[in-house]
């Protein structure tokens, strides 16, 4: 089948994308246990720099469940399947000119080496949002941990299932000592500086 696959070339290059822009495009991804506060300081991330009038794209992990991936189960496997499609709907998103902000726990190491090498090097930026499981336990809004412990859910991700924690992320937050609106500011002035128009 793949034989039969011609990939297309368009008129409208990334480049001229970046240039109506006005800035380059960027995938931000953050990886973290649940409860971490990944998706909170996305939100705020994201709001941030629509504000600065900067093409913005959120990608979560409970909203893709829902659609795109809702056929996938928490199994290894479809961890892994999730991540790579995760990926490559990032990759269009750059493509299209766009800051992408994706949300997704992500546990292993190899899937966001996966990720990093499908969305490209210099288009990837890691942003750890590290919180001990043990707060993450206390915050557990979803009451996730809570159900994991009794048994309830399985391949839970820091209870029996692991989480491989980055060793040389882009950016670490640790958000027990700076506060959201210091870790948004500080994630703002690094992604401006990266999709700045040379």
């Amino acid at each position: 089948m793949a034989e039969n696959i011609t990939e297309h070339t368009y008129l409208i290059s990334r480049e001229d994308r970046s240039r109506l822009n006005s800035h380059k495009a960027l995938l931000v991804w953050f990886t973290g246990l649940s409860g971490s506060g990944k998706s909170t300081i996305a939100n705020k991330l994201e709001q941030e720099l629509f504000r600065r009038k900067i093409h913005t794209y959120s990608l979560d992990g409970d909203n893709i469940r829902k659609g795109l991936n809702s056929d996938l189960s928490f199994s290894e496997e479809d961890r892994h399947e999730n991540i790579r499609r995760i990926a490559e709907v990032g990759k269009l998103f750059v493509d299209a000119g766009m800051v992408t902000i994706t949300a997704f726990i992500s546990p292993l190491h190899n899937d966001r080496k996966l990720a990093r090498e499908i969305i490209g090097p210099g288009d990837f930026l890691e942003v750890f949002v590290n919180t001990p499981l043990e707060i993450c336990e206390q915050r557990d809004v979803k009451d996730l941990y809570k159900k994991a412990r009794a048994g309830e859910i399985t391949n839970f991700t820091g209870i029996d299932a692991p989480y491989e924690a980055p060793i040389d992320p882009d950016i670490e937050i640790k958000t027990l000592e700076e506060s959201l609106e210091e870790s948004v500011q500080r994630l703002v002035q690094i992604i401006e500086d990266k999709i700045r128009l040379r």
